[in-house]
């Protein structure tokens, strides 16, 4: 897939797979230097939602990408990440989301714990990790004034923060083996294994 002919061509930052429940069902997401976020149906070809953040996009990640869409979390330059509601699709309105700010610098990567998809962690351009937790709200849809379905966003709360490092954590890593072990790489070369505890009591 590629832009058609006379349109602008942008760079592509990051890209991830969601939507893939089914043999048939297919989505990439992908994020670009101009604040562009764009889903792509594979099964259909075609380009299904875009949106603009407004800074370039370092991370887009699916909170699972074997289930029909729930979340989806996207990074940026200029200290922003942002959560959509992937279950309910607005004709014109997209889907309902939530930004918040963080790290007070790029914020380089996404990362959903994989034994409990409503935590995720975020890295820093500044060498710190935040640790978030998602609360869905009462009524995940609701119709608005034309009687159409839209989605409802829930809210996120900070549970950690820690900063290891002065350069930027470009790169986390979950285990899905064992609850709370990650690893993550910095721009100071140094590969740091680290334990996340009491997730079970969040």
């Amino acid at each position: 897939m590629e832009p058609a002919e006379g349109d602008s061509r942008r760079d592509c930052w990051t890209v991830a797979f969601g939507d893939t429940y089914s043999q048939q069902d297919r989505c990439i997401c992908a994020g670009y230097d101009n604040g562009d976020i764009k889903l792509f149906d594979l099964r259909t070809m075609s380009t299904r939602w875009e949106h603009n953040l407004k800074n370039g996009l370092c991370c887009v990640e699916f909170d699972r990408k074997d289930i029909k869409m729930n979340k989806l979390v996207a990074t940026t330059l200029e200290s922003k990440f942002h959560v959509f509601d992937m279950r309910t699709q607005h004709p014109t309105k997209g889907f309902a989301s939530l930004s918040e700010k963080a790290h007070k610098s790029t914020i380089w990567a996404a990362r959903h714990l994989p034994q409990n998809r409503d935590i995720f962690m975020t890295t820093g351009g500044n060498g710190s990790l935040c640790l978030w937790k998602y609360s869905y709200p009462a009524d995940r849809s609701t119709k608005d004034s034309d009687d159409i379905e839209q989605g409802v966003i829930g809210s996120v709360s900070q549970l950690q923060n820690v900063t290891l490092t002065t350069q930027p954590i470009s790169c986390f890593s979950w285990s899905a083996d064992k609850e709370g072990l990650a690893a993550c790489t910095s721009f100071d070369q140094t590969v740091r294994v680290l334990i996340v505890t009491k997730l079970k009591t969040v």
